[in-house]
């Protein structure tokens, strides 16, 4: 089982850096994020209090995801049976998914569904807790850091201005799966760094176990 597990909090570089990776590893890219922003879209489409997790849970209940790969290799979420993509950029969705992650139902039914997609297939899977609980076992794991400085600007350069550090308390201080630096994980300081430069020092580490770019 390849999965090279990358974690980090947000705007730390995971996504640009992990799809990158996959792509030139030839592995199939996994957005972890995008179902708890699909599950957290729902939720709040239906009304649901996210800092209730009964309602939330209840939310989940009446609706169905699925999660499979593009022809591209790349995750893509489906709610109800249509491919999530608009819905997952909803602005609204930062100030909630902290809350809809930390409910341990929603957890496991991710953590399942991440489980099953790396069956068969070698995967790079990007997201907050793959290499402490989704694959504590892959050898493959690296966390993506960087300032809070940097990540503010960051996530202002992309439009965005949810508060960084609120969420990172969050995820952090959550009882199911907290965001954390997986035992045996590198540390990558992506603060300055360019994307080549840190995809060059991940493969670095990863060439002495034989994966190589193709």
């Amino acid at each position: 089982m390849n999965v090279i597990a990358i974690d980090g909090p947000a705007a730390s570089g995971k996504s640009t850096v992990s799809r990158r990776l996959a792509k030139l590893l030839g592995f199939s890219y996994v957005n972890s994020g995008s179902l708890y922003r699909a599950i957290t879209w729902e939720a709040l489409r239906q009304g649901a209090d996210t800092s209730n997790p009964e309602a939330v849970i209840a939310a989940l209940a009446a609706a169905r995801f699925e999660c499979a790969f593009s022809s591209e290799g790349e995750s893509a979420v489906s709610i109800n049976g249509r491919i999530a993509d608009e819905e997952l950029r909803d602005p609204g969705i930062n100030s909630h998914v902290s809350r809809v992650a930390a409910v341990p139902a929603v957890r496991t039914l991710v953590t399942n569904e991440l489980r099953s997609l790396a069956a068969g297939r070698p995967l790079v899977m990007e997201g907050r807790d793959i290499g402490s609980a989704v694959f504590p076992d892959t050898p493959f794991k690296f966390y993506l850091d960087a300032s809070p400085e940097i990540r503010r600007q960051r996530r202002a350069a992309e439009g965005l201005s949810d508060e960084i550090e609120a969420r990172d308390r969050m995820d952090s201080s959550r009882r199911t799966a907290p965001l954390m630096i997986a035992p045996g994980a590198r540390v990558v300081d992506t603060s300055l760094l360019t994307l080549d430069g840190v995809v060059e020092a991940i493969l670095d580490l990863l060439k002495p176990d034989g994966i190589l770019p193709q």
